[in-house]
């Protein structure tokens, strides 16, 4: 039992009257005054509890003893972004009258279960009964065996909490208004997200929230990991409506945008130097009638993954859905592994391209929606794994990203600490202790009417390293300096494959490329006017993270210059060409192709390992093999010369195992034009 029955029967349920407050009229008038004004919010279809609180706060500052009123106050909490709150002032109502409501065991129940009190809940929950004249009973007994599965999750998943530690973005990031929806780039370098601030476009307000519209707006990271002031990203990706960051493609080059047409539509922008184009409706394929509220790119930008309530295809509420974004077939739900027959929500595809982190009412939720990651392998998806305590809470927790590192995720939250509104935070899996604290969250837009995040965070402790290298640099003309919107083609050498093809940004030269593990991967960068530049990254299965920095500096086609082919392999201490060089030799045979007066000359180059007369003869043949190729491909002959020139041209130190491999290569110098 909650209260024994002396507390029940001290308490005073103490009416807002004449008779109790006589000598006070004034004060009893405002009160009164302030219960109509809340009134009339709470008793629209739908209420809005957000707007009528404020009215009943102040009412229960003239009288903190009315049962009504702390019934109303306490559902309104739970309507809020602060809902543990509504555990005290339902647990007062009950105090001061136990039959205030048919509801109140559940409504105890729920601001109990949002608290973390598991035991008591369940109590609460087994004690409450369906109002009066409520037709689906069925349905009414099927979520309080629901909400105790919860409840019973919560508990074991609290017994072996997740340590994690949260800080505040900081004022660059956040302001006194909300701020939420945090989608980043893989490296963690820009941030962009959606807020209320009172400079958005058109600085109009919602008439039914009365707040300001929504907009995106970005802030980048400093060297010292500090953000920059955000800067409203003005027109014509935010309007005079609502305007919200949905997804972020891992080079932050593609942006999702979520807009309030027609029933709620994905949009899309793309970046161009320093200036986002006009977001533009994705298709039908991906839209409809229905509610699309969230979406994710892969690595390689071709497909995508997006929630929707399409109710043909849904398996019950909102589902994952995946769909290729250029092809012509049609959206693919994720199947049971993944929706349940409750919501799912809140997509993000990590850059690995194969862990899936995204919100879900069911599996074993701990109530509301829980945080899980699943792992696609062998075809399927592995069984969703809850991210757990206190990451996870009993209130909804969703749009939850996480970096390419796997070391920091990101979301927004209310807590003591923020700036004025909801903030938003970085959660960091490894670090020092701190003491836990206790948060709430609500996203707006993207998801549904009502906030929808409390969080808990308690200390770090290390996490899995995640399978992916992040390649990013600058690409600049090797002479002017200047920054190249160079197109950059990512291949699987084994399959002698363009996977994925990308462009640097116009302005800065700025480029990111997301390279999962396991695979031998080419990488092409290519200008017209410029000769093309290729790296190598061979990364087997397994390989940890890692973020490597490369900046390119493009050729122009003039007599004398050289560039290195770091994707033409052979057998080991042989000339013997192997299959993954084919997408290396085919792209120099269309260079030979489209400019008929080049002459080129194919040279071989070894480490310092060995005797000089055997280096130099295996580079010799191994530069002849290049050459036979493009003549058996029809390059003339004449116009190619080949030559092995051992170790006697190094290009870094043999000191190293990594000099000696950037040693040993092939490489084209122009010999005519």
């Amino acid at each position: 039992m909650l209260f024994s029955a002396t507390t029940v029967a001290v308490a005073q349920d103490v009416e807002f009257s004449k008779d109790q407050f006589g000598n006070n009229k004034d004060g009893l008038k405002a009160a009164l005054k302030e219960i109509k004004l809340g009134d009339e919010f709470y008793d629209l279809d739908p209420p809005r509890y957000e707007q009528a609180l404020p009215h009943y706060l102040a009412a229960q500052k003239f009288n903190p003893n009315n049962s009504q009123l702390n019934l109303k106050i306490g559902n309104c909490y739970l309507h809020s972004g602060f809902k543990p709150r509504a555990l005290e002032y339902l647990q007062k109502a009950y105090q001061l009258n136990p039959d205030v409501d048919p509801r109140i065991h559940y409504l105890l129940g729920r601001g109990l279960h949002l608290n973390g009190k598991w035991d008591e809940a369940i109590t609460e929950y087994k004690r409450a009964t369906p109002a009066t004249g409520t037709k689906n009973t069925a349905g009414f007994t099927q979520d309080i065996q629901k909400k105790v599965r919860e409840c019973e999750n919560g508990r074991r998943l609290a017994a072996k909490p997740t340590r994690v530690f949260i800080d505040n973005a900081g004022p660059g990031v956040n302001s006194p208004y909300p701020d939420y929806g945090p989608v980043i780039t893989a490296d963690e370098s820009v941030i962009l997200f959606t807020s209320r601030r009172d400079n958005s476009t058109g600085a109009q307000k919602d008439p039914e929230t009365g707040g300001f519209f929504e907009d995106v707006y970005q802030s980048t990271r400093t060297g010292k990991g500090e953000w920059t002031p955000a800067r409203n990203l003005g027109e014509p990706v935010n309007t005079s409506g609502h305007d919200a960051t949905v997804g972020l493609s891992p080079d932050g080059q593609r942006m999702m945008v979520y807009l309030e047409d027609n029933g709620g539509d994905l949009h899309e922008a793309d970046l161009r130097g320093a200036a986002w184009r006009k977001p533009q409706r994705l298709g039908s394929r991906i839209n409809s009638r229905s509610h699309e509220s969230s979406a994710a790119y892969t690595p390689d930008g071709k497909s995508l993954y997006f929630v929707s309530d399409k109710q043909e295809i849904s398996l019950g509420g909102r589902d994952i859905f995946k769909i290729e974004i250029d092809g012509r077939g049609p959206a693919v739900n994720l199947g049971p592994a993944i929706n349940t027959q409750y919501g799912e929500e809140g997509v993000f595809l990590h850059p690995d391209g194969k862990t899936m982190y995204f919100s879900s009412e069911g599996h074993n939720s701990m109530g509301g929606y829980d945080i899980f990651r699943s792992v696609y392998e062998n075809g399927k998806w592995s069984t969703p794994e809850n991210l757990g305590w206190p990451i996870n809470t009993p209130d909804d927790d969703v749009f939850f990203v996480i970096s390419a590192s796997g070391r920091h995720g990101y979301y927004s939250s209310f807590r003591d600490d923020g700036l004025g509104s909801k903030d938003i935070y970085q959660i960091t899996f490894l670090g020092p202790e701190k003491a836990p604290v206790l948060s709430q969250e609500d996203q707006l837009l993207a998801s549904r009417a009502q906030p929808v995040k409390e969080t808990l965070l308690a200390p770090p402790v290390a996490i899995a390293s995640t399978q992916v290298t992040i390649l990013k640099g600058t690409i600049t003309d090797e002479k002017t300096k200047q920054p190249l919107e160079a197109i950059i083609d990512v291949v699987d050498n084994s399959r002698n494959q363009t996977i994925a093809s990308f462009r640097a940004n116009a302005q800065s030269g700025r480029y990111l490329v997301s390279l999962p593990s396991g695979v031998n991967y080419g990488i092409v960068v290519r200008q017209e006017g410029y000769l093309f530049h290729s790296e190598n990254f061979d990364l087997p299965a397994g390989a940890a993270y890692s973020e490597v920095v490369k900046d390119i500096a493009l050729k122009k086609l003039d007599v004398g210059v050289k560039v290195v082919l770091n994707n033409i392999f052979f057998d080991f201490d042989k000339a013997t060409l192997r299959k993954e060089s084919t997408n290396e030799l085919e792209r120099l045979q269309k260079l030979l192709t489209e400019t008929p007066d080049l002459r080129l000359e194919i040279s071989g180059h070894t480490d310092n390992v060995g005797n000089d007369a055997y280096n130099k003869d295996l580079s010799q043949r191994r530069a002849k093999a290049v050459v036979d190729y493009l003549v058996q491909k029809g390059i003339d002959k004449g116009r190619l010369t080949f030559a092995g020139y051992g170790d006697t041209q190094p290009v870094a130190s043999n000191s190293s195992k990594q000099g000696r491999q950037r040693n040993r290569r092939t490489e084209f110098k122009v010999t005519g034009k």
